[in-house]
């Protein structure tokens, strides 16, 4: 197996809370939500991060957390770790080129494991919905408490939507000012049609100075932190 360094973000304490309320909000979903997948409507809304963290969380709460790379089309995870030597991936281990141990990286946090993109495919898609992409979840579920798999946006591409039903839940990254609502709700019904589990909706870069309307009521109780978890998405409350 290999072994890389988790890079410490230096996080501030309400963006740590923020993730732990996440993770709650997740296995308060059930017994039956072990393997997670997460997404946004377009790039650049942070999703990545989300799902490393959300992992990294869980696993922190002492659970055994595989988070698998499944951008394998523009990864951007490698600022994650300070040192560690990669040689196999996701896209390797799909294409038969080795075994699941190989393509796992340990870290140095106890209980979290990541599996890489790995060299980019001219075929994702395909890769992503082949029987060994099914096979490996279904591994994962058996050897991890929960799996975290990170997907391309879904207004991008439709490896989101195809890692999605495979999954037992999913969870959408939306930036806040970034997308518009209607464009959201179009993305919500992607994932509908394609038989997605939404568990809920990360609002991400949220503006919580005083003078904004989440700062003025959630400031003197969170103050500035990283997103706000929003079960049962799409629902009226």
């Amino acid at each position: 197996m290999q072994k890389v360094i988790v890079n410490d973000l230096n996080l501030s304490f309400r963006t740590k809370e923020a993730f732990k309320t996440l993770r709650t909000g997740i296995e308060f979903s059930g017994n039956d939500i072990r393997s997670i997948s997460v997404t946004s409507c377009i790039p650049n809304e942070g999703k990545s991060e989300v799902a490393f963290e959300l992992a990294r969380a869980m696993a922190q709460n002492g659970s055994s957390v595989l988070f698998i790379d499944a951008d394998i089309r523009k990864s951007v995870l490698r600022e994650h770790f300070k040192s560690g030597k990669v040689r196999y991936g996701l896209s390797n281990y799909l294409v038969s080129r080795c075994g699941m141990d190989d393509a796992t990286c340990e870290t140095n946090e106890d209980g979290f494991y990541v599996m890489f993109s790995g060299p980019v495919s001219p075929n994702p898609s395909e890769l992503l919905g082949s029987e060994q992409f099914a096979g490996l979840l279904q591994d994962a579920k058996e050897m991890y408490d929960y799996v975290v798999v990170d997907t391309p946006p879904i207004g991008s591409v439709v490896d989101g939507l195809i890692v999605g039903r495979q999954c037992d839940g999913t969870v959408l990254t939306v930036a806040s000012r970034e997308v518009s609502y209607r464009f959201a709700q179009d993305v919500v019904k992607q994932l509908q049609k394609a038989e997605c589990h939404i568990l809920g909706c990360v609002l991400n870069k949220v503006e919580m100075s005083a003078g904004s309307a989440y700062g003025k009521y959630y400031g003197k109780y969170y103050g500035k932190y990283y997103g706000k978890y929003y079960g049962n998405y799409g629902q009226e409350e």
